[in-house]
């Protein structure tokens, strides 16, 4: 997903340190929910390797869907369902307590069109966070954020390839690996540039508030 949009960023403080969260699978439960709508399309999600493609078959034959046929499949379901993904387990609890130490905002790879209708229902699962629409790599991003602040910035993905993206053009950058779907997480290592592996937001709650400390 990109789109040809400035990133807008939040004001932050320059006196509290920044978490910066991914939505899709560490706020939201997205394959849980992509997987009903792909039943409603004919498809279905084989989870057999930590990605869509590949992954996403005709229910009838089990045909792999080619390349443009998943980008139109994930374009609708946001299209559709960005209003009502729901939440990972205890993120909104662990992420409340967070906030008496962090600045907080959701850093989130969506077509800005939606960025209003996904702040909604991060909104109506109690993340009442600035939501940053963001498209491609995620470091230049955060390079900016950084450049602002002397703060500590962590940041919080399921995604290795955005964890690279943030450990190049952000090396400061606190960087923890997260999957919240069980099934996905047993299907990948600890990203190579991560400096924490941690599934649950109970676990991560604790930590980072050691961390910060």
């Amino acid at each position: 997903m990109t789109e040809d949009t400035e990133v807008t960023l939040p004001d932050f403080s320059p006196h509290r340190p920044i978490l910066l969260v991914d939505a899709d699978e560490v706020l939201l439960k997205f394959i849980q929910h992509l997987e009903l709508h792909l039943e409603s399309e004919g498809y279905v999600l084989n989870l057999e390797t930590f990605q869509l493609a590949g992954n996403i078959r005709e229910i009838e034959n089990q045909a792999a869907a080619d390349q443009e046929t998943v980008k139109y499949l994930i374009a609708s379901f946001f299209d559709k369902h960005v209003d009502t993904v729901p939440a990972i387990d205890h993120a909104a609890e662990a992420l409340q307590q967070l906030s008496t130490v962090f600045q907080i905002a959701v850093l989130t790879n969506i077509p800005h069109k939606h960025r209003v209708r996904r702040q909604n229902n991060l909104h109506s699962h109690g993340f009442n966070y600035p939501v940053i629409a963001n498209s491609g790599g995620k470091g230049p991003t955060i390079k900016k954020i950084q450049q602002e602040t002397s703060q500590t910035i962590v940041f919080v993905d399921d995604l290795p390839p955005q964890l690279s993206s943030v450990a190049t053009h952000a090396p400061d950058t606190y960087l923890v690996h997260f999957v919240g779907d069980p099934r996905l997480a047993k299907l990948i290592n600890k990203a190579p540039d991560a400096h924490v592996r941690i599934d649950d937001w109970r676990e991560l709650k604790a930590h980072l508030i050691d961390y910060i400390k």
